[in-house]
């Protein structure tokens, strides 16, 4: 299976980032001094694959698409499961996601380009860091959407209302704001064109925790190939999934 892009519209995408029990506490709170970036939606006890609030007959080891782990901050493999490598003191963490919001889009007649295209969103590591903690630091990532400009204002008003997607854009237009040089080459997912009428908006993406994986050279931390999401039981519009 590919990327989850438009898969199960209405319910909401979570982003996964799995670690040892002694970095669990740090990583909770790098998510609570980054909520644009890192909603938390929930946090597993240690050992569990399973989340028991948002999918609780789901395993967390075998229920995404694809997998990635890193090790000392460099990733070292992908996998379609992680049963193997599943440690008694794991911790899973799962955040927020920007698909969840697409649907919602969608269905006030705003146009997604990549669910358009069937591809992946394009993502991008920014000149902004995040705000550090304990082991955790690193560059914001973000995804972006060609919005056209006369529907920016309501895009911005949609997702406002769904902060643990996300919520708001945090900036329209402006590539320069972010350092980022060149749309057409993302750092994760694919790349869609910015056609007339349209601006690139950008939203924070939870796959900020892998950027902080690499920057931070954390010893081990297994998160979801960028755009293979965990889908969740919840519907998009409830308060806990955006």
């Amino acid at each position: 299976m590919g990327p989850t892009a438009g898969l199960a519209p209405g319910y909401g995408q979570a982003n996964l980032v799995v670690l040892p029990g002694a970095l669990a506490a740090d990583f909770a709170t790098y998510c609570r001094a980054n909520p644009r970036a890192l909603p938390l939606l929930e946090m597993t006890e240690p050992g569990s694959p399973v989340p028991t609030r948002l999918a609780p007959s789901a395993d967390l080891r075998t229920d995404l698409p694809r997998y990635r782990v890193y090790r000392d901050g460099t990733m070292s493999e992908e996998a379609t499961d992680i049963v193997t490598l599943w440690h008694a003191d794991f911790v899973a963490f799962l955040i927020g996601c920007s698909f969840t919001f697409d649907s919602v889009l969608r269905a006030n007649g705003i146009a997604v380009r990549h669910q358009e295209l069937g591809c992946n969103v394009p993502m991008y590591v920014t000149n902004r860091m995040t705000e550090p903690f304990g082991a955790f630091s690193g560059p914001l990532v973000v995804s972006m959407r060609p919005i056209r400009e006369i529907d920016v204002d309501r895009v911005t008003e949609l997702t406002r209302t769904m902060p643990s997607s996300h919520g708001e854009p945090i900036v329209v237009s402006s590539l320069h704001q972010l350092g980022i040089a060149d749309l057409r080459r993302p750092d994760f997912g694919d790349p869609v064109a910015v056609e007339d009428g349209e601006v690139p908006v950008f939203w924070a993406c939870g796959v900020t925790a892998q950027a902080a994986a690499t920057h931070s050279k954390i010893p081990l931390m297994i998160a979801h190939a960028p755009g293979h999401m965990f889908i969740t039981d919840l519907k998009a519009a409830s308060p806990h999934a955006g």
